[in-house]
């Protein structure tokens, strides 16, 4: 009896399962089926049609429709596990010297003890796989395989492409054995993870609502529309930006170069530098294990994660902040008085705020700093406490409209904000409310707790090439055949007055001239007048660092660049020379013969030697 109650019980469960997956989501017919006036009962039931066609992944193009990553066919060859292998012989039917082989299975290796008990796969052309079919009677323990994936015609612009997380699956297993793995925030993949959606489109899907015939009866859902891949086009121009490489090499800082008139994005440069195809290419094993080791972590993606104290180029915001608040006129001057802060430039005393930008005199801007935060308004007459922290509250809030301690909204997909101090910060930090200017004095020459990234030193100078707004900077100027996101055609406005930047503009035409700090890098003699602002940012672990902002042309900018070397000394000689032969390279093409010892010197640093 027990028996048959629970047969029973199993059919009418199956009954009543049937029946609900022969129903619609609702169990009402949509637009097209019988009405319930028509007294039909008929059950529906509720289908999805996968569409055949399978959507193409868009490609990536730099800024002159050069195609920088495509899907295409790959040609791997995977070599035998502990098998002898002559690589002589190999690389003679490749056509590669032995030197060759053993570095190509050498950069394959996770690491070096892993040969024989690691599966060899190596990446060929078409050419060099038709060798290999072509005698493979000869080579029977070779295989050979192709297959579809991403394929970077340049080795140039690896943190702006990115990877997909499909292909990087093994470097991510690789960094996340390794110590640094999380401090590398490896899902920074590019544009590549940031536009996916878009990138891999979508395929098409039809919802149609069935009868027990098989006949249609309007759809249960909103059909959904095939979606071809889309192209984007980047900002890069990959000439410049290879060229940048080439400036930068094996040393520890960035460059950025973008154009201040629509926020575009130029060049992008975090180096050490690294192939674009490394993370994902399956014969790279060996050489992410190096990179996820490196003293020097290329692998940090440094113009958007790493926020640094921006030293005197940050004078240019302190300076356009003072005039706006009054504190300063583009006249006032301020002796050299090197018991306030110490003065590395030997000049003539500051007679204007031009004099003051083109020295760039410490002793200058403490005085400029300090008649910003220890003014006391009138409302606040005899509360010094309180008009400093008024005073400190008011800078801060004119400095943040530059898109300072904020992330940009830059299409990366992790941007870090940078810090500026507020009054409750050395509220916290002194221990008291009654600090002293002279005890935060550091922020006028941009030292102390403040810190921007790359690609707000970059964006800080592009707003002074356009007196007083800016674009946000982004990496992708067309979607498929628009434009880009919305959001980067946006104009904004600092709080400052257009008037302000104008005062600023002689003074940094001057520090590329005769007695400025970076007269040296002067492009007059090819008729580019550069507007410019050097830093030297001190540093307690070792050799200072090393930094410049600019744009050119100075009366019409075309590009805006900011620099930043780590441990590479003065920023008029190590940073200067570099963004401005980017500058030059992208105004002319070419950089004049009278530069070329400076080009090889730069290039010989960068490789180290």
């Amino acid at each position: 009896m027990r028996t048959a109650s629970i047969v029973w019980r199993n059919w009418l469960l199956a009954l009543l399962a049937a029946l609900s997956a022969c129903s619609s989501p609702n169990d009402q017919p949509t637009a097209g089926a019988p009405s319930a006036d028509q007294n039909v009962s008929i059950r529906y039931q509720a289908r999805r049609v996968v569409l055949p066609q399978v959507p193409q992944r868009g490609r990536l193009l730099d800024r002159h429709d050069s195609v920088l990553v495509a899907t295409r066919l790959q040609y791997l060859l995977q070599l035998p596990r502990r098998a002898p292998l002559d690589t002589l012989k190999l690389g003679e039917l490749l056509g590669w010297d032995s030197t060759t082989v053993r570095r190509r299975i050498r950069e394959a290796l996770p690491y070096p003890e892993a040969r024989g008990s690691y599966p060899v796969q190596l990446r060929l052309t078409a050419e060099e796989l038709q060798r290999v079919r072509q005698d493979s009677a000869a080579w029977p323990t070779l295989t050979w395989s192709q297959r579809p994936r991403r394929t970077y015609t340049t080795p140039a612009g690896a943190p702006v492409l990115g990877y997909t997380y499909a292909e990087a699956q093994p470097f991510l297993r690789q960094a996340r054995r390794t110590g640094r793995g999380r401090f590398y925030r490896l899902r920074n993949g590019g544009v590549e993870t940031y536009y996916n959606g878009l990138l891999t489109g979508h395929r098409g899907y039809l919802h149609p609502l069935l009868d027990a015939q098989g006949r249609q009866h309007g759809s249960w859902a909103k059909d959904t529309l095939f979606q071809q891949g889309q192209d984007l086009h980047l900002t890069l121009d990959v000439k410049l930006q290879a060229y940048a490489e080439k400036l930068l090499g094996g040393r520890r800082g960035y460059l950025v170069a973008l154009d201040p008139r629509t926020g575009e994005i130029l060049a992008y440069v975090s180096a050490p530098i690294y192939p674009a195809a490394t993370p994902t290419a399956p014969d790279q094993a060996g050489v992410r294990a190096e990179l996820l080791e490196h003293e020097n972590m290329p692998l940090l993606n440094r113009p958007a994660m790493l926020a640094n104290p921006p030293g005197s180029v940050f004078k240019l915001i302190n300076a356009a902040i003072a005039l706006q608040m009054r504190a300063i006129t583009p006249a006032t001057a301020y002796p050299c008085d090197q018991s306030l802060v110490s003065c590395v430039h030997h000049h003539r005393p500051a007679k204007t705020l031009t004099a003051g930008l083109k020295y760039s005199c410490n002793p200058y801007f403490y005085q400029v700093m300090r008649s910003v935060i220890d003014c006391v308004p009138d409302t606040l007459a005899g509360d010094t406490v309180a008009a400093r922290h008024a005073n400190l509250a008011q800078w801060r809030r004119y400095a943040r409209s530059f898109g300072l301690d904020s992330v940009l909204g830059v299409d990366v997909p992790r941007e870090a904000p940078g810090f500026l101090p507020t009054p409750a910060y050395y509220d916290r930090a002194r221990r008291t409310r009654g600090w002293t200017y002279r005890s935060i004095y550091s922020l006028s020459i941009g030292q102390g707790e403040i810190n921007l990234t790359g690609l707000q030193m970059a964006n800080m100078v592009a707003i002074v090439a356009n007196r007083g707004w800016y674009y946000p900077p982004h990496l992708v100027r067309g979607i498929g055949s628009g434009g880009p996101l919305p959001r980067f055609l946006k104009k904004r406005h600092t709080l400052i007055d257009s008037a302000h930047f104008a005062a600023l503009v002689p003074g940094m035409v001057a520090v590329m001239q005769r007695g400025g700090t970076a007269d040296a890098s002067s492009l007059a003699d090819v008729g580019i007048t550069v507007a410019g602002k050097t830093g030297t940012v001190e540093n307690d672990e070792g050799d200072d660092h090393a930094a410049f902002v600019g744009f050119a042309p100075a009366d019409n900018p075309k590009i805006a660049v900011a620099v930043y070397l780590e441990n590479a000394g003065f920023g008029a000689t190590a940073a200067a020379p570099c963004g401005v032969m980017v500058m030059e390279k992208y105004l002319r093409g070419y950089i004049a013969p009278k530069r070329k010892r400076w080009e090889k010197r730069i290039q010989y640093r960068a490789r180290g030697e």
